[in-house]
């Protein structure tokens, strides 16, 4: 597999992630798709496999062969994931921690708390985030303001996908009482606004990595003020807003 299949890849799974960093300039982009193609992977195994144990087994594959990538593998997304990561600066142990994560979803126990959840969005989010912005260049300093935005853009995405995940038998929310969600929700958006504050110490060649959240703000902020839109399954902006808000990031370099 190429680095174009695995945009390909993308633009049939995730469409939203796709948009984003076709905002990007080409170079940064075709660093980006291994890993979005990676993410992609590592979300459809729990809900590809209906035996949990199966689905463990096949992040497990993942798990041992980031600690000691082959020179060649059988895996479409691997290989240009590994060539990527011979490439540096991008640590295994980022990308281990999401496979790690996502055991969670093998097999849909409920959240323990809202603590927990903010711990799966950051293995999961966080660090997805992190690694592609490593890999357009963010230094160490940057990785608090980039993990911190990719938690509320994170929870965004995981509000809007809370009625698909209660369908199928995960309980999306720790605590589904509207004044919680709203409360959930408000934490992202401070999340957010932290991350925005501090935005100075993110190189400007990495902001690309960001753009994948530029629904956040507007998704969270529809969910603290109306929770009941979360598992209606109403979280969403208006076709404009979205095209708008992405042309604006892409013109200005704002995330």
């Amino acid at each position: 597999m190429t680095v174009a299949d695995c945009a390909a890849l993308v633009e049939r799974g995730d469409p939203g992630r796709f948009a984003a960093t076709m905002a990007a300039p080409p170079a940064a982009r075709d660093r980006l798709w291994p890993l979005y193609a990676f993410n992609l992977e590592l979300a459809r195994i729990p809900w590809a496999v209906a035996e949990p144990a199966l689905a463990e087994m096949r992040l497990q594959w993942w798990i041992d062969t980031l600690a000691d990538p082959p020179a060649t593998t059988p895996h479409e997304v691997a290989a240009p994931l590994f060539e990527l990561m011979r490439q540096g600066p991008i640590p295994a142990a980022l990308l281990v921690g999401m496979a790690e994560a996502r055991r969670a979803d093998c097999w849909r126990e409920p959240f323990a708390g809202q603590a927990a959840l903010w711990a799966y969005l950051d293995a999961t989010a966080g660090n997805l985030m992190w690694a592609a912005a490593l890999a357009l260049g963010a230094d160490a300093p940057a990785e608090p303001v980039v993990r911190g935005f990719a938690q509320g853009a994170g929870l965004a995405t995981w509000l809007q996908a809370a009625p698909a995940l209660d369908a199928q038998g995960r309980q999306p929310l720790p605590d589904p009482a509207p004044a919680a969600v709203a409360a959930l929700a408000r934490e992202g958006l401070a999340r957010i606004a932290a991350a925005r504050a501090r935005r100075h110490l993110l190189a400007r060649a990495a902001i690309p990595a960001l753009w994948p959240g530029w629904q956040a703000r507007g998704i969270l902020a529809q969910a603290s003020a109306d929770p009941a839109r979360v598992m209606a399954g109403a979280l969403a902006l208006s076709p404009f807003r979205e095209r708008g808000g992405l042309l604006v990031r892409a013109m200005t370099g704002f995330w």
